[in-house]
Formats: structure tokens, C-alpha cells, sequence
């Protein structure tokens, strides 16, 4: 079954990315930006999970769009 996702919010002007969603269901937060995939960059990440990523997010996205409960 598919997620049900709400947008919380974009600082983006023009409906590109970055993005914040949410699961409707789980109260999950999914994030909507830009991979890291510098190898240098990479190596400095710890305890990382085989299926797990990392993307850039602005810190104006997460203080404009602070999370509720």
C-alpha cells in the first residue's frame, strides 16, 4: 500500500526542492533534496544502513517549517 503524504512545507520558490513531507499514517518525515554523493563527503557518515542516503537540507527549511505533534 502506498504512503499518504502531506507536504509541511518548500523554501522553494518554484515548487523544486528542498521539501518537507510527512506520512499521514506513521507521522514519518520524509525530506525532498539534493543526494550527497561525494566520496569524501561519504566516508565521514557513521553506523550507515544498506538502503539509507543522505540529502542536503537547508537549515531555513527545518526553523520555517518546525515539527508539531
Amino acid at each position: 500500500m502506498a504512503r499518504r503524504i502531506r507536504v509541511i512545507g518548500s523554501t522553494s520558490d518554484d515548487g523544486n526542492c528542498p521539501t518537507l513531507y510527512e506520512d499521514v499514517d506513521t507521522g514519518e518525515v520524509i525530506v525532498q533534496g539534493y543526494t550527497v554523493n561525494d566520496p569524501e563527503d561519504l566516508t565521514q557518515f557513521q553506523h550507515v544502513l544498506d538502503g539509507e542516503s543522505f540529502v542536503v537540507v537547508p537549515r531555513e527549511l527545518l526553523t520555517r517549517f518546525p515539527l508539531k505533534d
